[in-house]
């Protein structure tokens, strides 16, 4: 059975990033650059994917995990040589496909085509090309007047008829592999000792060779990032594909250019996004939602018809029907019941709320254990922080909590039972039962108090 290798080169030093952070490990629409690479070769059919890695990859290593291969190019001298360091790795492999970790945005459907028509020729070399409208600093693709691809020739290197020409050299290959690794090794190195792929075309060309080429389905699929304006371009190009694709997905977006959403977001059906809202991380949106204007939803679960109005929910699940906001911040840990509501100016923290409960606005809820139907009033606190340690507040179902009340950790709340405004509660209060004054005294309710 024939084996496809797809090779990713990620051992770039990547200066003109002025960065401590390697630069395939910059971020776009939340994810690393060199994973959006591999997650490409992946969905493109070949069979194992093998990363080229600089001698200190911890951070690509930690962020690929083991899904992958490794080879290692122990110093940066071209493209071709760091090739030519995982041919130990792909010695039963019959096409090797080459990719860039910095080039991110390309497509598995394009690597597929490539892949098919590069087995469908018979074909040596097949490259990814582009018809680009601004071709300045990029290689041009030579053909002769058969159309045959004869040379790829950098513009650099380029007189003005080459200069003139709009096909450009995309950088992704595909190689028959018994080809390749011969001819890689004798490619004579450039005047600064560095061996670069792009010779092979010309040897093949001189050999009578197939050489097939496949166009990217847009140029920004071979924009590559080497500065931080064109990471900002790539950025700005993958986030216009995807606020597209959850549109024609049923999204609404009344202000698309105001919205941020990460790749590994989802969006559900008839859900709108109101303008200046981020919606990042692995945060999963249900149907018929409403978020924003000016919400971040960082990470969180989110079920169908919430409304979350300029807030912040982090790491959080929220079931069917929550509403948060104005101005509230639900923070990692929190998990809402089903139509709970939360005010203005509230602050909840690795808290679970039951189904119904309500607090209007100006409260804080820490490392607490709601019930179902509980009010909780203006200005509520639980005081979960002695100095030393957190500790838990437990608020039982169809408690009324008064406003302005001080809960004062640990410390439960019964079932039924209520607080006066301005209570400061340090004690335990029963089911059932009234907690007045600073500090509280607790009371047994009387039978016509009972709410329900």
């Amino acid at each position: 059975m024939a084996l496809q290798a797809a090779v990713v080169l990620a051992a770039g030093e990547g200066t003109r990033m002025r960065s401590l952070l390697p630069k395939v490990l910059h971020r776009v629409c939340g994810r690393e650059l060199v994973s959006l690479v591999v997650d490409s070769a992946k969905g493109g059919g070949f069979d194992t994917t093998v990363v080229v890695v600089a001698p200190d990859s911890h951070g690509i290593r930690k962020t690929l995990g083991d899904g992958v291969g490794y080879a290692v190019q122990s110093e940066p001298r071209g493209t071709g040589h760091a090739l030519l360091q995982a041919r130990g790795l792909l010695e039963a492999v019959d096409t090797v496909a080459v990719l860039h970790g910095d080039v991110p945005l390309i497509r598995p459907e394009t690597l597929a085509s490539m892949l098919r028509r590069h087995l469908a020729g018979d074909a040596c070399i097949t490259l990814l090309t582009a018809d680009h409208p601004s071709p300045h600093g990029m290689g041009r693709v030579v053909r002769d007047g058969s159309r045959r691809i004869t040379a790829i020739v950098e513009e650099s290197e380029a007189d003005e008829s080459i200069r003139s020409l709009t096909e450009v050299n995309g950088g992704i290959y595909c190689f028959r592999a018994s080809w390749l690794w011969p001819h890689l090794e004798a490619l004579a190195p450039s005047p600064r000792g560095e061996v670069y792929l792009t010779g092979l075309v010309a040897e093949a060309s001189r050999q009578g060779l197939a050489i097939e080429s496949v166009p990217a389905q847009t140029p920004e699929e071979i924009l590559g990032v080497n500065t931080r304006v064109q990471l900002a371009q790539v950025e700005a190009a993958l986030r216009q594909f995807l606020r597209e694709r959850w549109m024609l997905s049923g999204v609404t977006l009344p202000d698309p250019s105001s919205v941020y959403i990460d790749l590994d977001a989802e969006l559900g059906q008839d859900t709108v996004v109101f303008p200046n809202t981020h919606i990042i991380g692995r945060s999963r949106i249900g149907r018929q939602c409403e978020i924003g204007p000016n919400s971040i939803i960082d990470g969180a679960e989110v079920g169908d018809g919430c409304r979350i109005i300029a807030s912040v929910v982090r790491g959080s699940t929220l079931e069917d029907l929550v509403e948060v906001g104005p101005f509230s911040h639900i923070r990692t840990g929190s998990h809402l019941g089903k139509g709970v509501h939360i005010g203005t100016s509230a602050e909840v923290k690795q808290s679970r709320l039951g189904q119904g409960t309500k607090s209007g606005h100006f409260s804080f809820i820490g490392d607490a254990v709601v019930g179902a139907n509980v009010n909780i009033g203006a200005g509520t606190v639980t005081c979960n922080y002695d100095g030393v340690k957190k500790h838990r507040t437990l608020i039982g179902d169809d408690a009324f909590i008064g406003s302005d009340s001080m809960l004062i950790a640990p410390v439960t709340i019964g079932a039924r039972s209520s607080t006066g405004a301005g209570a400061v509660v340090n004690k335990d209060v029963p089911p059932d039962s009234m907690a007045i004054g600073a500090p509280a005294k607790v009371r047994p309710k009387k039978s016509g108090n009972n709410r329900r």
